[in-house]
């Protein structure tokens, strides 16, 4: 009974890297789900998905891609983001976190 649970989250945790690759190719910009992602180190690198924004030959950005269904811990970050375009993170000593809606993260990758 322990394994139906862990099945359906991989699942969906598949089809929400997915839809993270199709809305970057929706907009002309190559991305790929990384094989394996979270099971093993593919290309050294553990993440979700790749993102070349800056073409196929230049190394990506690597990314992580969480969902949640009640969008547990993500609440706090939507109400602070509210409508503003950028919300930045930072604990004290450590460097800051930027949070972006898809919106503005859309327009910087439409400028390159």
């Amino acid at each position: 009974m322990s394994g139906a649970g862990g099945a359906r989250h991989r699942r969906k945790g598949l089809r929400v890297e997915r839809e993270i690759v199709d809305l970057h190719r929706q907009i002309g910009i190559f991305a790929e789900r990384v094989p394996l992602s979270g099971a093993s180190k593919y290309r050294g690198n553990g993440a979700d998905v790749d993102v070349y924004a800056n073409g196929h030959e230049e190394a990506p950005l690597v990314a992580e891609v969480k969902a949640r269904k009640n969008g547990s811990g993500f609440v706090q970050l939507e109400t602070w983001l509210n409508s503003y375009d950028l919300l930045f993170l930072r604990r004290n000593n450590s460097t800051p976190l930027v949070v972006l809606p898809w919106r503005t993260y859309e327009q910087f990758l439409k400028r390159k």
